[in-house]
């Protein structure tokens, strides 16, 4: 079922799917965060990982950041990774990157800075982080919690819930508004194909990109 669903949302765009969050009233889109591997969309149910500045507190077991998310991650999940900001440290890296690719991880979503970037985009595995580092998470950042609510942009994104990112953004989709989300983006992108003919047709840019494209988001038009 989640595949299913993966698979219908990974037919929109971030641009389509934002314009029906807007049409719809969610909040979801979160901007500014780069995609290792420009071009490539990625669609999945939400894994989470979030991590605290500094080291693990005394007598906690000893463990890689990531490690037992991949583990808990199924094929086609995303793993959505909150960090705290302002600390150079890298959130994922190399190693991890094999390991998701093993398990079949569709992609990764940070907030935070990546680390080994050249190595990730050799295994094609699609990453959208705020940018890159050299720098270890060791003695920076650790694994404070998984398979809880991070924050992402400012956005609180549940364990389960599903996002779709591109070069143009991240958008984050809860699992009860899935279906009206669909519904909603296939409308917009009807519109704007039909649109696109109209203009392949020789219309002008005027008479298409008019009311039709301004009013796109009202239910009414």
């Amino acid at each position: 079922m989640t595949n299913d669903v993966s698979k219908r949302l990974a037919a929109f765009d971030c641009c389509a799917l934002s314009d029906t969050m807007d049409r719809l009233g969610l909040d979801g889109c979160v901007t500014g965060l780069s995609a290792g591997l420009p071009g490539r969309r990625i669609a999945g149910r939400v894994r989470t990982m979030r991590l605290a500045a500094g080291s693990p507190p005394p007598g906690a077991p000893v463990r890689h950041l990531g490690a037992s998310t991949i583990d808990a991650a199924e094929t086609g999940d995303i793993i959505v990774i909150e960090q705290p900001s302002a600390i150079d440290a890298g959130c994922w890296g190399g190693l991890l990157s094999h390991a998701a690719v093993l398990k079949g991880i569709a992609g990764i979503v940070a907030d935070g800075l990546v680390r080994d970037i050249d190595e990730i985009r050799e295994l094609s595995l699609p990453v959208f982080c705020k940018g890159y580092t050299a720098r270890t998470a060791r003695g920076r950042v650790y694994e404070c919690a998984t398979g809880e609510p991070v924050q992402v942009g400012g956005l609180t994104v549940e364990p389960g819930s599903h996002v779709v990112a591109d070069t143009s953004g991240v958008v984050f989709i809860r699992q009860e508004d899935v279906e009206q989300v669909i519904a909603v983006a296939s409308e917009i992108a009807a519109r704007e194909q039909a649109m696109a003919s109209k203009l392949s047709a020789g219309e002008t840019a005027s008479s298409v990109l008019g009311a039709s494209y301004e009013h796109m988001l009202k239910k009414d038009t």
